[in-house]
């Protein structure tokens, strides 16, 4: 299959690498061409512009930081959606706004061209082992069409519904993830005080009934010091306004949710926007006087 593949940063150069090493004629643009060597060595081709992704392909795919960068991408002159031909197909693989992705869905729909919404789900390291959780909205027919292709990126491959139900889950999925990094760092440093070796309160919290994904994974690069989980404090914070903004369309009191947008908000003020979002448990370091600690955890996870 002939693919255009835009965005290639912590998730999306190992998403297009898996495609690649499956044998897909690709070309790949990223704003970074460097972000593009390890695609090139696989046999990807690159495109001088976004459009020369599109122009010939069967399918495109973007994986990108934002709304906004989708939108631009995608929309307006000599956006994507006004290149890509009739019958050809789009998968946004990006983080988005549930309305966004409808909107260009519509858009993509009355030039014949076909839309999945396809958001990833497990963290950076396990895009680049193809084990990640993709999530997928929009037509059953087309999904069942390219199941085959997403396979190829991810582990568990999951229907949510309509276009926008995957962006609605993606976005619930992370603002639980930050909620339950702020438990962690507060249940660890509790640990620390209280005089627990912090080695020892990781596993007993892993095998308890107040164990998370996350515990499981961002409490490592925590306790080595890195805070190295491959995804920044600015994504964060976009993440979680799109978790308010559901809130607000919905009339849905987020306590929690929006206390974690608030710490996170300071975070990002305090660290700068490529901080690693596992770094905002620094600010309980700081008030508490304390880092938490331990030996034999490693720098960053491995795929």
């Amino acid at each position: 299959m002939k693919i255009g593949f835009i965005g290639l940063g912590n998730v999306g150069q190992s998403l297009a690498a898996n495609l690649a090493r499956a044998g897909h004629q690709m070309t790949v643009n990223d704003l970074d061409r460097s972000r593009a060597e390890l695609l090139l060595d696989l046999g990807a081709s690159w495109g001088d512009t976004a459009a020369d992704c599109a122009e010939e392909a069967e399918l495109l795919i973007t994986s990108l930081p934002s709304p906004a960068a989708s939108r631009a991408v995608m929309e307006g002159d000599g956006g994507l959606l006004e290149v890509l031909k009739a019958g050809s197909s789009w998968i946004e693989m990006s983080t988005t706004d549930a309305d966004e992705v409808r909107r260009l869905g519509a858009i993509a729909a009355g030039r014949g061209i076909g839309i999945l919404e396809a958001p990833i789900t497990g963290g950076c390291h396990r895009a680049k082992s193809g084990d990640i959780s993709i999530l997928v909205g929009g037509d059953e027919d087309l999904f069942e069409r390219f199941k085959p292709v997403i396979q190829i990126m991810g582990g568990e491959v999951l229907h949510m519904g309509p276009l926008g139900a995957a962006s609605v889950v993606k976005v619930i999925t992370n603002m639980l993830a930050f909620i339950h990094l702020i438990g962690v760092g507060e249940g660890l440093m509790l640990a620390a005080r209280a005089g627990v070796d912090l080695g020892k309160a990781f596993e007993g919290i892993r095998a308890s009934s107040g164990n998370s994904f996350v515990h499981e994974t961002e409490s490592q690069v925590i306790l080595s010091g890195t805070y190295n989980i491959g995804f920044t404090m600015d994504l964060a914070c976009k993440d979680l306004g799109l978790a308010r903004k559901l809130a607000a369309d919905f009339d849905v009191p987020l306590d929690l949710g929006e206390r974690t947008a608030e710490i996170f908000d300071v975070g990002r003020e305090k660290y700068g926007d490529r901080a690693w979002s596992t770094a905002i448990v620094r600010l309980l370091e700081e008030k508490a006087g304390r880092e938490l600690r331990a030996p034999g955890f490693p720098d960053e996870l491995e795929a």
